[in-house]
């Protein structure tokens, strides 16, 4: 059966199962639409917890990031999942305690605040918009190419699904689809990683390959034989730290605790019965997770590989070394009609040459050799995990898998953010402040329609985005650790964090870091400076944007701190709510101290 046939029936037997699900468990209660009426497994929950993470940041762009920056992108594994870990001890059993449903509510109530409320509710939408153009843009890629339409055409089909199952379903519908979304996503990962790993390394275990000689019988390591690759091309060595540690340190620190501030994740501990139960979904998450971030590595390496000794096929320099573009393999034809990859033939011998014409000492030996720049011109980073398998030349219904795991992947987290905005207006903005005596049939429409509607900007802006995948999912994640994460620290370990200080803490923490992004990637004109260029050159004191959200906690805590010691403290019954959280039940009566 061809490619095509294939992936139309593997991905719309996916899209059926999504919808079906969501036909079978749709809401009919706030309680259902916002936290699945409380009552999903902790498995379950850790499971689709997992789906609702790893986006299309994870299964899409970060083996891409790990391709092309080798080294340095191991920062997105320790960071991620290192957020967890916070999340499960810090956060997710105090927050259950506290039992509300979003939280924008415990922000509110824990800083008796309804402008607290409000900032609370600014902050999830600017974090959760600009994560889920991450997702759309990984929509896009996937459909783009498996699908053969354009990219816009490609967004638009992923809205509409996500319409359907989201829109109907709520947290409940969610869940239950995220559960399958997850199985989809982790098959289509580990497989093709699986048998690409056997045909580089003979070893079946990704993991394992990364570390194994190849299969060729040279006795190189794996590894060893990339970095000879990429030197020969001029390109930095793969497995060498090439950024500074200071900035790279507060990349590790942003994603952690942008990690452990994320709304649409921390919502999913409102899902389970007990306070226990918030702690056990949080450890069965990281085995979920681990499955595929420990199989990243190899898939980012092997795929850099296959990519590079795909056009270079002989010892560089030699005229006939190179891939002829008429003869380019079918892989590479199909990308180049979803215009995520192009080549200019700058010197006009029909043949691709694929070398790194930034390093001036290569580009001047490249010249002696009749060529005339980097001819490939774009490789979207995004491609790589869904080109991998074609590369490698797997069957057709390995490819099929991938393409569906890619969607269930950004289309599961999509999902998971739309409902965090959707009950951050709802319940928070209309129910919480505005609307207070609004009754559930008219929240739960009004619920649905704000969902509707943060699918349609989400779109849009994932029609345009600001970056690959990664990128713009690291400064979500940034945004979220320098607004979000610091209040519900301090509104959990520290009594006296009042109103003021909290209100004061986020929108400082949310300005500073929205500042710095949008001067430092070039959206945001000062006179004078000639707009400065998003290079290490031109970040203060080499943090680029995307490391920002640690800088950006630090001015959230100590604004916060100052602002609350010179305004009055909070009422005895708040002080006294902070303690009851974090005492367990049956432990006696909380310590006046």
């Amino acid at each position: 059966m061809d490619l095509q046939t294939m992936t139309y029936l593997v991905v719309g037997a996916t899209f059926a199962l999504y919808i079906g699900i969501a036909f079978w468990a749709r809401a009919s209660s706030t309680g259902e639409f916002y936290v699945a009426g409380k009552g999903i497994h902790p498995v379950a929950n850790g499971m689709a917890t997992a789906a609702d993470w790893m986006s299309a940041a994870s299964f899409i762009s970060m083996a891409g990031l790990i391709a092309f920056s080798g080294y340095d992108a191991s920062v997105y594994l320790m960071g991620w999942t290192g957020g967890y870990v916070l999340l499960a001890l810090l956060l997710a059993p105090y927050l259950r305690k506290f039992g509300k449903f979003t939280v924008p509510e415990f922000i509110g109530e824990r800083y008796y605040s309804r402008t607290a409320r409000i900032v609370a509710v600014i902050c999830l939408i600017v974090a959760s918009i600009t994560y889920v153009i991450g997702q759309m843009k990984g929509v896009g890629v996937a459909f783009s190419r498996f699908l053969e339409v354009d990219f816009t055409t490609g967004v638009m089909v992923g809205m509409a699904i996500v319409f359907v199952y989201a829109v109907l379903g709520g947290m409940k519908g969610i869940t239950y689809t995220q559960i399958a979304q997850y199985v989809v996503l982790i098959f289509a990962y580990t497989v093709p990683a699986i048998f690409i790993s056997l045909s580089l390394t003979g070893n079946p275990l990704p993991q394992l390959g990364l570390g194994s000689s190849m299969a060729d019988g040279s006795g190189t390591f794996m590894l060893d034989k990339l970095d000879k690759v990429l030197v020969d091309l001029g390109f930095a060595e793969y497995t060498v730290r090439k950024g500074s540690s200071f900035n790279l340190a507060l990349l590790t620190m942003s994603l952690m605790i942008g990690t452990a501030g994320l709304p649409h994740v921390i919502i999913r501990f409102f899902t389970v019965p007990k306070v226990k139960d918030a702690r056990y979904s949080a450890g069965w998450a990281l085995v979920f997770i681990a499955i595929l971030y420990t199989t990243a590595p190899a898939v980012g390496s092997m795929a850099r590989l296959n990519l590079t000794e795909t056009i270079q096929k002989g010892p560089v320099g030699e005229p006939t070394a190179n891939l002829v573009y008429d003869e380019r393999p079918a892989w590479f034809k199909n990308w180049e009609k979803t215009g995520l990859l192009a080549f200019e033939d700058k010197n006009g011998d029909g043949r691709i040459q694929y070398y790194n014409d930034a390093n001036k000492e290569f580009a001047a030996k490249a010249e002696g050799w009749g060529w005339k720049g980097n001819e490939m011109t774009k490789v979207d980073r995004d491609i790589m995990v869904l080109a991998n398998p074609e590369i490698a030349g797997l069957p057709n219904w390995v490819i099929a898998l991938v393409a569906a795991g890619g969607l269930a992947a950004a289309l599961s987290t999509a999902a998971g953010l739309l409902l965090a905005i959707s009950s951050a207006i709802s319940h928070d903005l209309m129910k919480g402040v505005f609307t207070p005596n609004i009754t559930e049939k008219n929240e739960l429409m009004a619920g649905r329609i704000a969902m509707a509607g943060a699918i349609l900007v989400a779109g849009y802006l994932g029609m345009h985005p600001p970056g690959f995948a990664a990128q713009v999912v690291a400064l979500a994640f940034g945004l979220a650790a320098s607004s979000i994460f610091p209040a519900l620290m301090m509104g959990i370990f520290y009594k006296k964090m009042n109103r003021h200080g909290a209100v004061a803490g986020m929108l400082a923490g949310l300005l500073a870091t929205l500042v710095y992004i949008f001067v430092y990637k070039g959206w945001f004109f000062i006179p004078g400076t000639n707009n400065l260029p998003n290079t290490a050159d031109n970040w203060l004191l080499g943090i680029q944007p995307e490391s920002f959200g640690a800088v950006g906690a630090a001015i959230n805590f100590a604004v916060a701190f100052a602002v609350s010691r010179v305004t009055a403290p909070p009422p005895d019954h708040i002080q006294h709510l902070v303690e009851d959280i974090r005492i367990p039940k049956g432990a006696g009566g909380a310590s006046a101290h």
